[in-house]
Formats: C-alpha cells, structure tokens, sequence
C-alpha cells in the first residue's frame, strides 16, 4: 500500500472545461461550414460573439470562458509549459 497525496487543483478542472467547451464549439463551426480556426482567432482578437455560431449553443459556451484565459492557456501549451515553468 502507497501513502501518496493526490492533490486536487481548481485550476486544473477549468483547464479541462475550457478544453471541452473549445472542443464543443470548434465541432459546431465545422458543422456549419466554417473554418473553426479562422473563426476562433476572429473571436479571440475582437471579442466579437458573432464570430461563433449559435448552432450547438456554440456562442453561449464560448462565452463563458475568459477570453485572456484563453490565450494564456493556448500559448502555455504551445510552448510546453507546465504549471507556469517552462
């Protein structure tokens, strides 16, 4: 028998919904004939909801993610970093 401590983080469960919700809304903008990245960098880059469709509830989704949080999260990933240390 193991004596490990397994560690709960609030951080890491929105880090999982974001990850879904994006998912959610990406499938939805390529249901509709879209270009999902082209569609999700205009949103990014103006927070213009109309950029993202409303099939799927994709609009209202999106909108519950931090748009910052967002972008901090896609470059965290770009570079490898885990838990804030390259």
């Amino acid at each position: 028998m193991t004596d490990k401590t397994i560690t709960f983080s609030i951080r890491d469960e929105y880090d999982m919904e974001m990850k879904k919700i994006l998912a959610q809304v990406y499938r939805a903008l390529e249901e509709k004939g879209y270009n999902p990245i082209s569609q999700l960098v205009g949103y990014l880059l103006s927070e213009d909801p109309t950029y993202i469709t409303t099939h799927n509830n994709a609009r209202n989704l999106i909108r519950r993610l931090d748009r910052d949080e967002i972008l901090q999260a896609m470059i965290k990933d770009y570079l490898g970093i885990v838990k804030g240390k390259p």
